[in-house]
């Protein structure tokens, strides 16, 4: 059986715009569209009669908020994949926060919306909510939902929201006002702050200084400086140092089991 999809939209033409994608990119995707909602109030209501596996979700729209429909989400039985179709970038990092497939900025083609719906069906029908499940911290922390939450964030580059994975960071720089994060060959500037980061890649990354948050899996070397102060460098490709401040050091060793 297709995929069953719910379009919703206040404007007209970008539902027709959005179908019509979507029929270019049906023999990948294999998606149908069996509903359409003009607000978020109406999507609600069709989410509650019938199970989708996806839904196309507008933001900024009269009366609800695709953000608050995507909240609201959380309550059904049975929850879509949520693939954000806005023509505004900047509510990417909320749209995230509410475990978002994708966020794609107007316009779009065909084939980075057939990416898009690949990603959202990949591998797991919606998730089931369940007592048991609600009731068990593990259980929560351990759903596809809840990992793709903690292991990629989104970065904005030309118009369009990349998802970086975890492991493709070898460190996270503080910076005024927004955080770079480093990659093997590349550095990306993201609008979360290093305690915001700190929060989403737990696990192998370590606050080693007020500065920088570290992916342990790139530590080549541990080398003291002239002052007794110990430096990273890091295993990309420009051996990039990383400060330790003295306040961090024995937790990082203790983690690195030096």
């Amino acid at each position: 059986m297709s995929p069953r999809a719910l379009i919703v939209d206040d404007e007209a033409p970008a539902r027709e715009e959005l179908r019509y994608l979507l029929e270019e990119a049906a023999p990948a995707t294999k998606v149908q569209v069996v509903g359409e909602a003009t607000n978020g109030e109406e999507a609600l209501v069709l989410l509650h009669s019938l199970d989708y596996d996806l839904v196309f979700l507008d933001i900024r729209m009269p009366g609800l908020t695709g953000l608050q429909v995507a909240e609201q989400l959380r309550e059904l039985p049975r929850q879509p994949k949520v693939i954000f179709t806005t023509a505004y970038p900047d509510h990417a990092v909320e749209a995230f926060d509410l475990a978002a497939a994708d966020y794609l900025v107007k316009p779009f083609d065909a084939e980075r919306l057939a990416r898009a719906v690949e990603r959202a069906l990949a591998g797991a029908a919606p998730q089931e909510n369940s007592r048991d499940a609600a009731a068990s911290p593990a259980a929560s922390r351990n759903s596809p939902d809840q990992r793709d939450r903690l292991v990629r964030i989104p970065v904005q580059r030309d118009g369009r929201t990349v998802l970086i994975e975890g492991d493709a960071i070898v460190y996270a720089a503080a910076a005024r006002g927004y955080s770079s994060l480093k990659l093997a060959d590349d550095k990306v500037l993201v609008s979360f702050s290093l305690n915001e980061l700190e929060r989403r890649l737990h696990g192998h990354f370590c606050r080693v200084h007020r500065s920088y948050l570290v992916n342990l899996r790139y530590v080549r070397e541990l080398v003291p400086d002239f002052r007794g102060h110990l430096a990273l460098v890091m295993n990309d490709r420009q051996r990039s140092r990383v400060e330790v401040s003295r306040r961090h050091a024995k937790e990082l060793r203790r983690r690195l089991g030096v």
